[in-house]
């Protein structure tokens, strides 16, 4: 199948009792056995259900991997995968990554003697030099939150693999339309459903598909053991959402470039931050292992400081401040005091985060209003 068939047929076939093309949404906490342990395949909602299984084959189908593990958020999945570690084992991760993903690592899972190492993963260098014979995983976060740089999959699974270390991809922000991970050789793959796989704002959730065995059987033991999962009325608006996830990206993407375009030529802008442009450091890999550019943006102000930021961003209104990205309406956020908030400035500082930069995310409105928006906030 093509991406788009993959969206509407990957893993789904009209249920079986009545034909229903969509999959129901299966409102029950247990399922009647025949003799115990004897089952249709389901005994206990947490363990399964019916319609979190059709989702599951559904992203497991977009990421070409064999199988996937739904969770009830972003950070239930990414908890789960650290659950896989034991105390004095090593995670690499970016140093420019989502301020969730920092407070788990920081403040959940170090004090349990996890030692976590926050690089540049764009220098396959620095990762190199801070591997240890400890390291059991790469935490691979591209495009990064927020500053959109884009690390090297291939190079950086490749060097994974040659040391036996697993490497995982944080692909939320790209979206299987997007990247491909599993194909670039990550062992693997973690989204926010929230954001493009549901696209519309209005459910919580998080996967982790792979195809490696060791790490399914692990997930499917925190599934069972600590019950982060999510509801059938989330999983159902999922499935919902990820039949238009084509459709929807490449319209983001569309304005993405346009609204980028226009910040690159404003003179209230320091810099504008999007892998479409030319100028981002890492373009040429986005255009290597990206199908596009995805529908971030992230710019500062030539006037650094969050005050200019904050009112800045109380002047638009097609754009919405608010957290999260990847629905269909634009959204705008200030890094620093909102996702990022719970890293410090000096951490923030270093990896390149300033004060006033600001992030969009570039919804499916009409491109001309998203700009003349921006444009009568700046004015």
């Amino acid at each position: 199948m093509k991406f788009n068939t993959k969206t509407i047929h990957a893993g789904q076939k009209p249920e079986e009792t009545s034909g229903a093309v969509m999959p129901p949404i299966f409102q029950t906490s247990t399922y009647k056995q025949e003799a115990p342990n004897v089952n249709k395949g389901y005994d206990y909602a947490r363990v399964g259900n019916p319609t979190r299984t059709a989702l599951e084959k559904l992203i497991a189908g977009l990421e070409g991997a064999d199988e996937c593990a739904c969770f009830a958020s972003g950070c239930a999945a990414m908890d789960a995968v650290l659950k896989m570690l034991r105390p004095g084992d090593q995670v690499i991760a970016s140093n420019d990554l989502y301020g969730g993903s920092y407070r788990l690592f920081t403040e959940v899972f170090a004090p349990y003697g996890i030692e976590f190492s926050f690089v540049d993963m764009t220098d396959i260098e620095e990762v190199k030099e801070a591997a240890t014979d400890s390291t059991k995983l790469l935490w691979i976060e591209t495009p990064t939150n927020p500053l959109l740089r884009v690390v090297d999959i291939e190079e950086l699974t490749s060097f994974a693999a040659e040391n036996k270390i697993l490497s995982l991809v944080d692909n939320t922000f790209a979206s299987p339309y997007l990247q491909q991970p599993l194909e670039l050789g990550a062992d693997a793959v973690l989204h926010s459903t929230t954001k493009y796989l549901g696209g519309h704002s209005d459910i919580i959730g998080g996967a982790v598909a792979t195809s490696n065995t060791d790490i399914m059987e692990q997930l499917r033991f925190q599934v069972k053991t600590t019950g982060a999962v999510p509801g059938p009325m989330d999983c159902y608006l999922t499935l919902r959402g990820i039949k238009t996830l084509s459709v929807r990206v490449q319209q983001s993407v569309d304005n993405a470039k346009e609204v980028a375009s226009f910040l690159d030529n404003h003179k209230a802008v320091d810099k504008v931050i999007y892998p479409g442009l030319e100028s981002h450091n890492q373009h040429e890999i986005a255009k290597k292992q990206m199908s596009d550019f995805g529908a971030m943006v992230s710019f500062s102000l030539k006037d650094d400081s969050i005050d200019k930021a904050q009112e800045f961003m109380s002047r638009t209104s097609i754009f919405t401040l608010a957290e999260s990205l990847g629905g269909v309406e634009s959204l705008i956020s200030h890094p620093a005091s909102m996702t990022h908030g719970s890293i410090p400035k000096e951490v923030r500082e270093k990896a390149g985060l300033k004060d006033s930069l600001i992030r969009l995310s570039v919804g499916i409105e009409d491109a001309e209003d998203l700009k003349d928006d921006l444009d009568q906030a700046f004015e």
